[in-house]
Protein backbone atom coordinates (compact mmCIF):
# COMPACT_ATOMS: atom_id res chain seq x y z
CA UNK A 1 0.00 0.00 0.00
CA UNK A 2 1.17 3.62 -0.71
CA UNK A 3 1.31 6.29 2.16
CA UNK A 4 -2.44 7.67 1.27
CA UNK A 5 -3.27 3.95 1.72
CA UNK A 6 -4.12 2.78 -2.00
CA UNK A 7 -3.54 -0.21 -3.37
CA UNK A 8 -0.74 -0.85 -6.24
CA UNK A 9 -0.38 -3.76 -8.28
CA UNK A 10 1.91 -5.10 -6.20
CA UNK A 11 -0.61 -5.78 -3.49
CA UNK A 12 -2.66 -7.72 -5.55
CA UNK A 13 -2.51 -11.43 -4.70
CA UNK A 14 -1.60 -14.34 -7.23
CA UNK A 15 -5.19 -15.42 -8.68
CA UNK A 16 -6.92 -11.99 -8.25
CA UNK A 17 -7.97 -9.21 -10.49
CA UNK A 18 -8.09 -5.64 -10.22
CA UNK A 19 -8.64 -2.57 -12.19
CA UNK A 20 -5.99 0.27 -12.74
CA UNK A 21 -7.04 3.84 -11.36
CA UNK A 22 -4.25 5.48 -11.62
CA UNK A 23 -0.63 5.32 -13.27
CA UNK A 24 1.67 7.39 -10.72
CA UNK A 25 5.31 8.92 -11.31
CA UNK A 26 6.65 9.94 -14.58
CA UNK A 27 9.32 9.28 -17.67
CA UNK A 28 10.53 6.17 -18.95
CA UNK A 29 8.94 4.08 -16.43
CA UNK A 30 5.50 4.89 -17.18
CA UNK A 31 5.64 5.10 -20.40
CA UNK A 32 7.00 1.62 -20.87
CA UNK A 33 4.26 0.25 -18.40
CA UNK A 34 1.33 2.29 -20.59
CA UNK A 35 3.16 0.84 -24.34
CA UNK A 36 2.34 -2.64 -22.25
CA UNK A 37 -1.02 -1.80 -22.52
CA UNK A 38 -1.22 -1.15 -18.61
CA UNK A 39 -3.71 1.85 -18.64
CA UNK A 40 -6.50 3.23 -16.52
CA UNK A 41 -10.05 1.09 -16.81
CA UNK A 42 -8.05 -2.05 -18.09
CA UNK A 43 -8.43 -5.26 -15.61
CA UNK A 44 -5.39 -6.92 -14.71
CA UNK A 45 -4.74 -10.52 -13.28
CA UNK A 46 -2.09 -11.71 -11.46
CA UNK A 47 -1.15 -15.28 -12.53
CA UNK A 48 2.13 -16.01 -10.48
CA UNK A 49 4.92 -14.13 -8.66
CA UNK A 50 8.64 -15.35 -8.67
CA UNK A 51 9.90 -17.01 -5.36
CA UNK A 52 11.92 -14.26 -4.58
CA UNK A 53 8.68 -11.83 -5.61
CA UNK A 54 10.24 -10.11 -8.44
CA UNK A 55 8.72 -10.20 -11.31
CA UNK A 56 5.23 -10.41 -11.37
CA UNK A 57 3.26 -12.31 -13.92
CA UNK A 58 0.52 -10.95 -15.38
CA UNK A 59 -2.17 -11.06 -18.20
CA UNK A 60 -3.66 -7.92 -19.16
CA UNK A 61 -5.61 -7.46 -22.56
CA UNK A 62 -5.30 -11.42 -23.55
CA UNK A 63 -1.59 -10.79 -23.18
CA UNK A 64 1.27 -12.63 -20.97
CA UNK A 65 3.37 -9.99 -19.20
CA UNK A 66 6.12 -9.56 -16.82
CA UNK A 67 6.55 -6.56 -14.67
CA UNK A 68 8.84 -5.77 -11.74
CA UNK A 69 7.89 -5.09 -8.65
CA UNK A 70 9.21 -1.58 -8.29
CA UNK A 71 7.68 -1.16 -11.70
CA UNK A 72 3.83 -2.55 -10.03
CA UNK A 73 4.19 -0.15 -7.39
CA UNK A 74 3.68 2.93 -10.47
CA UNK A 75 -0.18 0.92 -10.63
CA UNK A 76 -2.76 1.89 -8.16
CA UNK A 77 -5.54 -0.55 -8.21
CA UNK A 78 -9.17 -0.85 -7.23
Amino acid sequence: MTESGAKTLRDVPVGSSAKVVKLVGEGAVKRRIMDMGITKGTEVYVRKVAPLGDPIELTVRGFELSLRKDEAQHVLVA
